[in-house]
């Protein structure tokens, strides 16, 4: 039952093992995780051309992934919400002016344009002999294993994760709940609530989320959960700079596992240099999170 979790685990336990103290070669695996993620949704796109009656599913795959959007959206904010009536508003520096949001959502066209891409190149390739899901397993363990020698020399010790309790509790907050917004998504759309938790356990990392549910629940589950967890990062873009001095909970936690690189200039423009510490710790702990308790739910589907 396991045994799916144990591949996708031990390639990023192995490379959170590896020390890199040259600064070339980190910036050469930045590099690489970057064009992995391009591979890995160009072969989810290949995937999909591979679905029989693929125009018949299209209307699944948009209204599962907007179902799940809306209720985690409403259960991290209300959580979110809650945590910053206790912790209080930004206060001290403040940021630099936003970026500009067309510049930040052209980079998520372009995932969209891959994938399309994908699908594109399916319609000539063969099944029988184009081995997809072999060729999206190994990508996946090789850019897992990349991604745990980043978070290995990102810098982040034992020590200062445990010492921000900020950064702790925004990651607790929302874990538990996305939890409550994939049951709820769940329930709606008649689905097994281990799938919904699933689904909720992404916390914005799309490219994993959508391989991994691809993986265990087939192309069309795998692209919803690819588009849930795109559409998030999409309006985290967008709602950072008005969120960060009244809501900064909500600003930081609701990008999950992003927090800690796609949308953290976001965050530190809008928040100021204060904020990146915070951002960073709560994004780590959601990016190792993620695969475990995708795998772990994934695992309780019969």
């Amino acid at each position: 039952m396991y045994s799916g979790l144990l591949i996708v685990l031990l390639p990023l336990a192995l490379g959170y093992c590896i020390p890199c103290r040259s600064q070339s070669i980190v910036h050469f695996i930045n590099v690489a995780v970057a064009r992995m993620v391009y591979l890995i949704l160009f072969l989810m796109g290949i995937s999909l051309a591979f679905v029989d009656n693929l125009s018949d599913h299209l209307g699944t795959i948009f209204s599962v992934s907007l179902v799940f959007l809306g209720c985690i959206t409403l259960a991290n904010l209300a959580g979110l919400w809650l945590l910053d009536a206790r912790h209080g508003r930004l206060s001290g520096e403040r940021g630099l002016p936003p970026l500009s949001k067309w510049t930040l959502l052209l980079d998520s066209v372009k995932l969209c344009v891959v994938i399309l891409t994908g699908i594109l190149a399916g319609q000539f390739l063969d099944e029988e002999w184009f081995a997809v899901d072999t060729l999206s397993e190994w990508a996946l363990m090789l850019l897992l294993l990349l991604i745990g020698i980043q978070l290995r020399n990102s810098g982040m010790k034992l020590r200062q994760i445990l010492l921000n309790p900020w950064g702790l509790a925004i990651s607790l907050t929302v874990m538990t709940s996305s939890w409550v917004g994939g049951l709820a998504g769940a329930w709606l759309l008649n689905m097994p609530l281990s799938q919904g938790l699933a689904f909720a356990s992404g916390n914005g990392w799309y490219s994993l989320s959508g391989i991994l549910i691809s993986d265990r629940l087939g192309p069309v589950l795998g692209s919803a959960a690819f588009l849930n967890d795109l559409a998030r990062e999409l309006v985290a873009i967008l709602i950072i700079p008005t969120l960060m001095r009244r809501h900064p909970s909500c600003a930081i936690g609701y990008g999950g596992a992003t927090a800690m690189d796609f949308t953290l200039p976001v965050l530190q423009r809008s928040g100021g240099v204060s904020v990146v510490p915070v951002a960073i710790v709560s994004g780590f702990i959601l990016s190792l999170a993620g695969p475990v308790l995708i795998l772990s739910f994934l695992s309780l589907t019969a």
